[in-house]
């Protein structure tokens, strides 16, 4: 089945905030306590269709695993920073 260009929204926010933090598909799912894929982390980068829950358990994952912020703090994380569409 092709895919639907309704549900295809092209490389997202996520891919490159991962990639300017060398952060793999791995890193978090390792790091989620909810049940995530790296199949889902994947669809999810190059702008395949997620739904917000699975948004927010990436949103959690990475949360739990970026670096933290120049002044020590924890970086904070919207679901709109990384994805440009909404379900």
């Amino acid at each position: 089945m092709p895919d639907s260009p309704e549900r295809d929204f092209g490389p997202q926010p996520l891919d490159g905030l991962l990639a300017e933090l060398g952060l793999g598909n791995h890193d978090l799912v390792a790091a989620s306590t909810q049940q995530l894929t790296h199949k889902q982390i994947q669809k999810a980068r190059r702008g395949r269709y997620v739904t917000l829950n699975i948004q927010r358990k990436i949103l959690a994952a990475l949360q739990a695993v970026a670096p933290q912020d120049g002044e020590g703090g924890p970086r904070v994380f919207k679901v709109e920073d990384l994805f440009n569409y909404r379900p």
